[in-house]
């Protein structure tokens, strides 16, 4: 998400770095650089021009904040105005007074409108709510069964009558959900282009039957400016009340999501980051911003722990963790739990959470050591073929042992050899940090490569850390991303003095 504008942003910001006072002149030329990449992102020029010119006004002249450096004045400033520019505050979903709560979804043909219907009734639901999905598109072929394959697979009634046009239909479905006490009903209508007047009608009328609450724009991020055009067009025939943005993880360059609601005056209510039915985030603006500028986004990583991570086990892991009796066993449940945790974004995104991974993941990448979720998966085909004695005492894993395993998981005797060695490794640092020690990191965890961040950040509640209320997170998996911290920090360092 946002990888490309991230990487020019930080490039300006290092020029930065050594300057005792920002100048104009200093101003004028980072500014200049930045121009390029927000334009470069496909972000509106109106828009570019209003955040050039808001940037410039606060910096001009600032001296560097006491143990700032100015790098880091204007990543300040940068990253206020981004948040400025996204909108101060969080957009909350509406709720009706007297349900049910009534979502109108709209777009166009293939923006994925009806998978999204699915991910917001699951998004209610968690909220404590009660859905109800209504198959309002009979033009495209098995619109209707794919909504209705959906709310089986989630367990969410779907609303049909193919006698009745969409607006009766959505009609009759907020009576029905009214009678049956269901409280929110999400609208899945056609698709449409905005210059289609008989269809934009088609909305008019479905809107003036229902009055709906919410109407959510379904629009694709990977379009750039395209779908800020689109928001224009569906603004002339139906009131949008927020806009939900498709493919965020596949967009590196965020355009659309940096001048929607500039240009609309429509907030960004939701993002969707996977094709999971479960990988829809609230649009944090703050958050955003944050990821922009590579800082990570620590309070996502805890929302989803708290989502997915079973607090009275991580408990009984941290004590596990202290005793020194972290094992193999512990190790794959806590995989487990990383998978869930990652949703559709994968690992690699879970993994961007983190402050300061990005730039790491990013020279892994490029000295061709991206992170392997494959490896993953082999190395819990190699803990699966492990017997439960020999999850909980890897020494007694000898020859024999290693090669049955071998064959159990399709892996070689070498490739078990090189897991233990690095788990022992693990066992040590884990140990070390629950006792507050700064430990030396395990060489080549598997799945990352050499990967390092350059300093292990702080990751809240780790198991065998105390969090302080805190969900924990599992920490043997996410300690991988910063295996090999000191060499890749002396690397640099070394690459600096040269």
């Amino acid at each position: 998400m946002f990888e490309s504008l991230s990487e020019k942003l930080q490039a300006v910001f290092d020029k930065l770095g050594r300057k005792g006072r920002l100048s104009e002149e200093d101003v004028d030329l980072a500014l200049r650089e930045v121009r390029v990449a927000l334009l470069e992102a496909d972000v509106s020029l109106k828009v570019v021009r209003q955040f050039v010119a808001g940037v410039k006004e606060k910096a001009v002249g600032q001296d560097v904040v006491h143990s700032l450096t100015p790098a880091q004045t204007v990543i300040k400033i940068v990253h206020d105005q981004l948040v400025e520019l996204l909108g101060t505050e969080p957009p909350s979903l509406a709720v009706a007074s007297k349900p049910p709560t009534v979502i109108m979804l709209v777009g166009l043909q293939g923006s994925g409108k009806t998978t999204h219907a699915g991910k917001l009734a699951v998004h209610v639901r968690k909220m404590g709510h009660k859905p109800l999905m209504v198959a309002a598109d009979p033009y495209r072929p098995a619109a209707v069964t794919q909504l209705q394959t959906l709310g089986k697979q989630i367990d969410v009634p779907v609303f049909h009558e193919p006698s009745k046009k969409p607006p009766e239909l959505a009609q009759a479905a907020v009576k029905y959900a009214d009678q049956n006490g269901l409280t929110f009903v999400i609208i899945d209508t056609a698709g449409r282009l905005q210059i289609d007047d008989e269809l934009m009608r088609e909305l008019e009328s479905i809107t003036s039957k229902v009055s709906p609450d919410e109407t959510l724009l379904v629009a694709d991020a990977m379009t750039g400016q395209e779908a800020v055009r689109v928001a224009e067009g569906f603004l002339q025939h139906v009131a949008i009340t927020g806009v939900i943005l498709t493919k965020m993880d596949g967009d590196a360059r965020g355009g659309a999501a940096l001048s929607l609601r500039e240009v609309t005056g429509v907030p960004i209510k939701f993002v969707g980051t996977g094709e999971k039915l479960d990988a829809l985030e609230q649009f944090h603006p703050d958050r955003v911003a944050q990821r922009i500028l590579g800082m990570g986004d620590v309070l996502s990583l805890i929302e989803r722990a708290q989502e997915h991570v079973d607090q009275e086990q991580a408990a009984k892991m941290q004590s596990k963790v202290v005793k020194g009796e972290f094992d193999l066993q512990d190790f794959l449940e806590q995989m487990s739990q990383l998978r869930k945790m990652a949703g559709g974004g994968g690992l690699t995104g879970l993994v961007e959470m983190l402050p300061g991974v990005g730039r790491a993941l990013k020279e892994a990448r490029q000295a061709g050591q991206a992170v392997d979720e494959a490896q993953f998966k082999r190395i819990e085909a190699i803990i699966q073929s492990m017997t439960l004695e020999e999850r909980q005492r890897p020494d007694i894993i000898g020859g024999s042992r290693k090669r049955r395993i071998a064959s159990g998981s399709g892996t070689s005797a070498a490739e078990i050899n090189q897991l233990l060695a690095q788990f022992r490794q693990m066992q040590g640092m884990m140990k070390q940090l629950s006792r507050g020690g700064m430990p030396a990191m395990p060489r080549g965890m598997p799945g990352l490569g050499g990967l390092g961040a350059g300093s292990m950040p702080s990751l809240p509640a780790m198991p065998g850390m105390p969090g302080d209320g805190v969900p924990a997170v599992p920490s043997a998996p996410l300690a991988a991303p910063l295996a090999n911290s000191r060499q890749h920090h002396k690397a640099r360092k070394k690459k600096k003095r040269r």
